[in-house]
């Protein structure tokens, strides 16, 4: 009986630590092409988005900014702050690689969430055409969840 005891004592106490630890990761990440008005596409239908999408590569005069929709989760949700971070590579004027990071404070929720990083105006031009990118989020200095394309 004692040892019964014992074992549901050390057990107990080891949920409480894993309680406290906050775990997440990146679900999905989609980079999306914007035109000057702002839009990723020109009707509500994925089929549109994609058509459309697959246009704006082929007339890159007519992209004005690039979205970056995240899904990413976190559970269970602690007191930490949470940032999610994306940094991008991309080939500016002259071939020059160039550098440049996008971040926001996020807070969780139940499920997943959705979160919106653009990259728009002199930071779009400045850094061209972006080869590749990686996503990760942070609670605090720990690092949650990472998704990163094929170049990186």
């Amino acid at each position: 009986m004692r040892r019964l005891i014992i074992a549901c004592l050390i057990l107990g106490s080891f949920t409480a630590l894993a309680a406290d630890v906050v775990t997440g990761r990146i679900v999905k990440v989609l980079p999306l092409l914007l035109d000057a008005q702002g839009r990723d596409a020109t009707a509500p239908s994925l089929f549109e988005r994609d058509a459309y999408q697959a246009y704006l590569r082929e007339h890159t005069n007519q992209i004005s900014a690039i979205r970056y929709a995240v899904q990413w989760n976190v559970s269970p949700s602690g007191a930490e702050k949470l940032r999610l971070r994306i940094e991008l590579r991309g080939i500016g004027e002259g071939g020059v690689p160039k550098l440049k990071s996008l971040e926001s404070e996020v807070t969780a929720g139940t499920f997943s969430q959705w979160t919106n990083l653009k990259l728009a105006g002199e930071d779009y031009k400045k850094i061209g055409s972006v080869a590749a990118w990686r996503v990760t989020l942070w609670a605090g200095e720990h690092q949650l969840g990472e998704q990163k394309s094929f170049l990186w």
